[in-house]
């Protein structure tokens, strides 16, 4: 009888060490897919601001150790609140999702588009210096300005004010954020007066 019992029970270890490991693969699978949609905003399917920060923060490492140039832009939806207010969030929603699918197509692959918070986005620009970014702002202004999202037989659109910096190896990712965020309220500032 004891040597039927040391058989048994060397199988049954076996087989519950098998269950959970299988139990342990699944739950580090499920983590992994939790950890990775905790950057990516749930409306747009971009970027959130966790996200967002945490690619400037490689960028800035990268520039450091290889010097190439970058830039960070920074875009407010002017005239977003608004249709919030007369339409409802899901009003907001729709138009949100057509000016982050506008952004994406009017940028290259290389390039980072998040949403910030709000009606805040920011573009994370490889290999452009102020001019190139400067021109990239002029021109995503125009992108956002031409997006329409119908919601309920109306077409809904907004403008944008964008502006940014050139990243610098010597800041950190709060100094550049803070800088880009000046600079897109100067340029609101500047369409306004």
């Amino acid at each position: 009888m004891t040597s039927d019992l040391s058989q048994t029970l060397p199988r049954e270890l076996l087989a519950e060490v098998a269950r959970l490991r299988r139990d342990l693969a699944r739950a580090e699978q499920r983590i992994a897919e939790l950890e990775a949609r905790a950057d990516v905003d749930p409306l747009l399917d971009i970027l959130n601001r966790r996200g967002f920060e945490r690619e400037l923060t490689r960028s800035l490492a990268y520039l450091k150790r290889y010097g190439t140039g970058a830039a960070l832009m920074f875009i407010d939806l002017d005239g977003f609140k608004p249709i919030n207010d007369r339409y409802g969030h899901a009003a907001g929603d729709a138009l949100l999702k057509a000016v982050a699918a506008n952004l994406v197509k009017h940028v290259r692959a290389s390039d980072v588009v998040a949403r910030l918070g709000g009606d805040e986005f920011g573009v994370l620009m490889w290999n452009a210096g102020e001019a190139a970014m400067l021109a990239k702002a002029a021109d995503l202004e125009a992108v956002i300005s031409h997006a329409r999202a119908d919601y309920a037989g109306v077409e809904l659109s907004v403008g944008a004010s964008a502006g940014g910096v050139v990243l610098r190896d010597s800041a950190s990712a709060a100094e550049i954020i803070d800088e880009a965020d000046r600079a897109m309220y100067a340029r609101k500032k500047s369409k306004r007066g």
